[in-house]
């Protein structure tokens, strides 16, 4: 045999061994390890960028795997296109407190304005939101559609309860997509129907309003003359036929304005004559912060003298010019049989400011003397 041949085998031997895959892969591990961590990280890096991270499970006996995070840019919020917001324009049928006996069915008719930017549709529904329902439907659905700035007259046929007293329910209005909103600016106040079941309905038995000239008035700076000036720096008191209130809404009722002196920390009061209080009396009124008074900030109380006492609180709020009004009802049975001044004060929050209060229709409900 030629001395070539052993040559010539290995060398067969050797080109049969570059390919067959189980020798490379023995041969060239560390290569092909390399490219497959960098393939599965070229794959991990794309689905990261298009799945959410999902948080890993803690299963018991094991600790939880760490995650990564991956902060992805924010996204903008949908801007509605419209908004919506209601006004209330009177009562059409069934003012407050009527008389109704027990049983007996009624329409309830609130005169409402469109003061958004949305137009109302048979789709939005008014609903009810509190209180006595009065055999009323939970929701019912606007008769028509309401372009913005005009006025519909929404109706509810409800019952008088059985029992004796003052009922009232609550009711607001509610978008195609479920959102409720009443009145004022943030929608959070309802418009209501409240009757009264019994022999004896209750009826305005004091009007501040009416008294307001009456009433002794002051500040640091001394008595007042009634009516007074406006921007008088020694503070003034005077009458609204038609105020028109921080969220806008203009009323048909009248209101005091009152203003606190001129001075850091000032303050108006106005004492009224004497009124027996009866069981079951309760003083109402409005109160907040005038239209376009946005430097508002005070407090507003109700106080009294008992029987010619002391100066006595009874309850008090803070107000600003949040585009909102407060609903008073506080009631007086604590003071029955009393001969009661009472006095309506303002007291300024540091600055003077345009703390601009308005008293809107201030007066006791009571029982028929």
């Amino acid at each position: 045999m030629s001395r070539l041949a052993p040559v010539a085998v290995l060398s067969c031997f050797l080109l049969v061994a570059c390919n067959y895959p189980g020798l490379q892969t023995q041969t060239d591990e560390d290569g092909l390890a390399t490219s497959a961590a960098e393939t599965v990280s070229a794959q991990l890096t794309r689905v990261s960028a298009t799945q959410p991270i999902v948080e890993a499970t803690e299963i018991q006996g094991l600790a939880p795997i760490a995650t990564a995070t991956i902060e992805l840019p924010p996204t903008d919020s949908p801007t509605p296109d419209c908004t919506n917001e209601v006004g209330f324009v009177q009562d059409v049928t069934v003012p407050d407190d009527t008389n109704i006996p027990a049983g007996d069915s009624f329409d309830k008719i609130w005169r409402l304005r469109n003061e958004g930017t949305c137009t109302w549709t048979a789709e939005y529904d008014v609903v009810f939101d509190g209180g006595n329902i009065m055999a009323g439907p939970p929701s019912a659905p606007l008769p028509r559609t309401i372009p913005p700035g005009s006025t519909v007259d929404i109706e509810v046929s409800l019952t008088a309860p059985s029992a004796d007293g003052t009922h009232r329910g609550d009711w607001k209005l509610r978008t195609p997509n479920g959102v409720v909103f009443g009145l004022g600016d943030d929608g959070d106040t309802p418009f209501f129907v409240q009757i009264v079941v019994g022999s004896q309905a209750p009826e305005v038995v004091y009007d501040f309003v009416e008294k307001y000239c009456e009433a002794i008035w002051r500040t640091g700076a001394g008595e007042l003359s009634c009516p007074g000036t406006d921007s008088d720096a020694e503070g003034f008191v005077l009458k609204l036929d038609s105020p028109t209130l921080e969220g806008g809404r203009t009323e048909n009722e009248p209101a005091l304005l009152t203003h606190p002196q001129w001075v850091n920390n000032g303050v108006i009061s106005g004492r009224f004559p004497a009124f027996d209080v009866e069981d079951g009396d309760e003083f109402r009124a409005v109160i907040g912060c005038l239209f376009d008074a946005v430097a508002c900030d005070m407090t507003m109380q109700l106080n009294y003298r008992k029987n010619g006492g002391d100066l006595q609180p009874l309850r008090e709020w803070d107000e600003t010019y949040d585009g909102d009004f407060r609903i008073l009802e506080v009631d007086l049975s604590a003071l029955a049989g009393s001969s009661v001044e009472f006095v309506l004060a303002v007291l300024s929050n540091g600055a003077f400011d345009e703390d601009r209060a308005f008293w809107l229709a201030p007066r006791i409900i009571g029982v028929p003397r």
